[in-house]
């Protein structure tokens, strides 16, 4: 890891202690116990966003994306008692829990190896990174294509992707006007 990118990931790590939201809602989510266990996609994208148009509060999100890889896991709609529990802790958010472990199904993909590797198929670079709070009350940060992206305000089609999504995900949730130091960077 370059000392850019490991100031990066300390800074990331900075950020989620000291935003209430994050972190409670990171120490909510690790009360599951379930393996290879982050939030990703808006929860960590946003945040740096944020911070990097120095916006004082977080942007609303419309959902918290649980994501855990769980091969052995016999029921396909576990999820759904999953997002109860979260529902029952935080009852003001809408939460959405899916097992990684059976994504590549809907998403006609190659099975995924674990975590890391399903959020590799995502529709931004960007939106591939996750975080999730450790036993040692540690923050673990998790990204598909590093970090550099995310904080150099970016929004970049991942290349396994048909780039068309990304476009209409950037003009959907107008990303470019609640965020106007992003750019978008177009594939080679």
């Amino acid at each position: 890891m370059t000392h850019a990118e490991l100031h990066r990931l300390q800074q990331l790590q900075t950020w989620l202690s000291e935003s209430a939201f994050h972190a409670d809602l990171l120490a909510v989510v690790a009360t599951l116990l379930l393996p290879d266990c982050y939030i990703g996609a808006g929860f960590v994208r946003n945040l740096v966003w944020d911070k990097r148009h120095n916006y004082r509060a977080h942007t609303p999100l419309n959902d918290i994306d649980v994501i855990y890889f769980d091969q052995a896991e016999s029921d396909p709609h576990a999820y759904l008692g999953y997002e109860a529990q979260l529902r029952a802790l935080r009852p003001h958010i809408s939460w959405q829990v899916r097992n990684q472990a059976l994504m590549h199904h809907r998403n006609g993909d190659r099975p995924y190896k674990n975590t890391l590797d399903a959020m590799s198929f995502w529709p931004e670079c960007e939106t591939a990174v996750a975080a999730r709070l450790l036993p040692n009350q540690q923050y673990e940060v998790i990204s598909a294509f590093g970090l550099a992206s995310v904080f150099d305000l970016f929004i970049s089609a991942n290349p396994l992707r048909d780039p068309a999504i990304s476009a209409q995900r950037t003009r959907d949730k107008h990303w470019l006007t609640h965020w106007p130091k992003l750019t978008i960077r177009h594939p080679n």
